[in-house]
């Protein structure tokens, strides 16, 4: 397995291209990802039962496990829009797949933004005009296409993949709003592997429960929360595995918290189930307490062992243990006697690993969160202004 330059366009039969449609004031915010074959295609989407429009047509859309075209806009969420949203997004695949030469039911729409406003349907018309003549299997289309989905997000998130004759490479946004619940933001995964849509789809629910479903940055589910894996066949190699894709994304994601600093990561190990490895090392990454204090640097040990009493997860807190980075500071489910100077020193860097050996079986998790600045309020405030 070698992680490659050239971005999503790489796999082959893939084209796209991202622009400025005028969603947004400056910023690049249409993009179009297109495949030259029809796809074996799975999704998974948010639980959030103020769906977006996007999210209700696209899982009408997969049903038959096909698909050909992606069409994103970021700026406007069209969630909240009532029978409008919906008539826009059947209109945009529509419109998209004849310019495409395709069947509206391959083409996957999705917008991500401000919730509430209706889609600018002219606008939406003009992108799909401006790009479709231009889509292309280039380096620069594919970082058009990474940053086009952005919104909040300071960087573009992306990894390519050439593992055994095929390539595959994955796409994801998402900054603020963090806390996946079967899905997560918005993340586009392609490959030229052969692989049946059933497949796909068993293959995507376990990378998205090993790794989107482990990630938060704030403890907000998305209305618009999509990921798609599209499987053209091309390489003509069968494979059966996206997990490291998905992984590397997702701790992209949280890295990039609105806000952050710091990349959290919590490893819980010794637990008597996988749900409660699951839910102790999750409830750890998603504290508000744990995450303030990693961004003061403070080693407040005390709120870690509060989120994994609190998470549901069986524990016997005399044989509980939590390190930080090298250091230990809870042994026997009390202070380790570490000097506060030592332990500060394992919070100073970019990336903060926590372990919790729970000690009372055999199971283990881990989870990823960032943690919680001054920033990430200001970000909030001035969200919708």
């Amino acid at each position: 397995m070698k992680i490659i330059d050239g971005g999503i366009t790489k796999v082959n039969g893939i084209k796209g291209q991202g622009i400025h449609a005028g969603f947004k004031k400056e910023k690049l915010d249409f993009t179009i990802i297109y495949s030259e074959k029809l796809c074996n295609a799975a999704g998974v989407f948010t639980k959030n039962k103020a769906a977006a429009a996007p999210v209700m047509v696209d899982r009408d859309f997969l049903s038959d496990g096909k698909a050909q075209a992606i069409i994103c806009n970021s700026g406007f969420a069209n969630a909240c829009t009532g029978e409008e949203g919906i008539k826009d997004a059947l209109f945009t695949a529509e419109y998209a797949s004849q310019k495409l030469g395709i069947k509206k039911e391959d083409c996957l729409v999705f917008s991500t933004g401000v919730i509430g406003i209706p889609i600018p349907m002219d606008v939406m018309k003009s992108a799909v005009e401006k790009t479709v003549p231009i889509l292309e299997s280039s380096p620069s289309a594919s970082e058009n296409i990474a940053t086009a989905i952005l919104t909040t997000d300071l960087v573009k998130k992306e990894i390519t993949i050439e593992n055994d004759g095929y390539i595959i490479s994955g796409i994801t946004k998402g900054s603020g709003m963090i806390h996946p619940n079967m899905a997560t933001m918005l993340c586009f995964i392609f490959t030229d592997a052969n692989v049946s849509s059933s497949i796909l789809q068993e293959s995507l629910l376990s990378s998205v429960n090993k790794s989107f479903n482990r990630i938060s940055v704030d403890g907000d589910t998305s209305t618009n929360d999509s990921v798609i894996l599209m499987a053209n066949g091309l390489s003509n190699i069968n494979v059966d595995s996206k997990d490291h894709v998905c992984m590397e994304l997702a701790k992209k994601i949280a890295r990039d918290g609105e806000g952050a600093t710091k990349l959290i990561e919590c490893e819980c190990v010794g637990a008597k189930s996988q749900k409660d490895a699951d839910i102790a090392s999750k409830a750890v990454i998603s504290s508000s307490l744990v995450k303030s204090a990693i961004f003061g640097e403070d080693p407040n040990w005390g709120r870690i062992v509060a989120a994994v009493g609190y998470s549901g997860a069986e524990m016997d807190l005399p044989k509980l243990e939590v390190w930080i980075g090298e250091v230990m500071i809870v042994k026997n489910g009390k202070a380790a006697g570490i000097p506060k100077s030592e332990s500060r020193k394992a919070l100073q860097n970019e990336f903060v690993k926590i372990l919790i050996n729970m000690n009372i079986g055999t199971y283990s998790s881990k989870a990823w969160g960032c943690d919680l600045s001054y920033d990430y309020v200001k970000i909030n405030a001035e969200y919708h202004t």
